[in-house]
């Protein structure tokens, strides 16, 4: 994480964190996401030979997926957030998924995992193939954090 927080500091990014061994950054920057996104995938291609995805979200598009979880009232440890590269036009899927639920709003799905995400269908994987877009998962735990940190 210390060489990702260099690399984007070289990039000129401005209050560079990184939370946990997962890729998740904060940042501050005057470009636009598209540009962010564009700037990172690229020099982390050039000076490390990987093809990531990369996804970047506002604070207040953070706040806003927040705020629609559907999920609120069940146990902190069931509830995951699959952070969508862009809104997919597929809203309804096919699939067995015992008790777990799922709630496509805007661009992100929201994972009521009731059993744990370890054995859920609905993980990010699943839901990249099924939705045609690139995705990020977290729980609701990291979520918050990473809000606060941000803010």
């Amino acid at each position: 994480m210390q060489k990702l927080r260099d690399l984007l500091n070289q990039l000129q990014f401005q209050e560079v964190q990184t939370y946990i061994q997962s890729g998740n950054i904060i940042l501050k920057s005057k470009e636009n996401k598209i540009q962010i996104v564009k700037k990172i995938k690229e020099e982390i291609e050039k000076q490390y030979g990987y093809d990531v995805p990369v996804l970047a979200k506002t604070i207040e598009e953070w706040k806003k997926a927040i705020e629609n979880n559907p999920y609120k009232n069940v146990e902190e440890k069931q509830q995951y957030f699959t952070f969508l590269s862009e809104k997919s036009e597929i809203k309804e899927i096919e699939v067995n998924s015992k008790e777990d639920e799922y709630e496509v709003i805007d661009d992100v799905v929201y994972v009521n995992a009731v059993g744990g995400y370890g054995k859920t269908k609905l993980n990010n994987n699943f839901l990249e193939k099924k939705l045609k877009v690139t995705a990020t998962t977290r729980n609701l735990k990291t979520t918050l954090k990473l809000l606060a940190l941000a803010t």
